[in-house]
């Protein structure tokens, strides 16, 4: 497996927004979510979300794939070990602090998620 490279600047940059951060977090916690469970989450428009996820996967740190009409993003299995230790240390160390902690509820209760029915 090939590792990329990245950027410490340009890795804390892509991280400096609040929802990009929380997006990463709650696909960090569950491995892959779509777009749909992420507006449902966060509480924001398909669009704006879009736009952050788009500038985490042009920054090498996401993957997308669709299925069907719906679009999945997961961690890059190619980022190097450092990040994933970032991220993953992160995602432990605030995982049952606010808005985190929020958010994963905030998705617990999404009736119509993927893969259980269509959203």
């Amino acid at each position: 497996m090939m590792l990329m490279t990245l950027q410490a600047v340009d890795f804390y940059s892509v991280l400096s927004h609040p929802m990009r951060l929380r997006a990463l977090i709650l696909i960090k916690q569950l491995d892959e979510l779509c777009v749909c469970e992420l507006t449902h989450s966060l509480g924001l428009a398909q669009p704006v979300i879009s736009r952050h996820l788009a500038q985490l996967k042009q920054a090498g740190l996401l993957l997308s794939r669709r299925q069907g009409l719906w679009i999945y993003y997961r961690l890059n299995n190619d980022i190097p070990n450092w990040v994933n230790d970032v991220i993953q240390s992160t995602a432990d160390g605030i995982a049952d602090t606010s808005p985190y902690k929020e958010d994963r509820i905030a998705l617990n209760t999404m009736l119509d998620r993927p893969n259980q029915a269509c959203c």
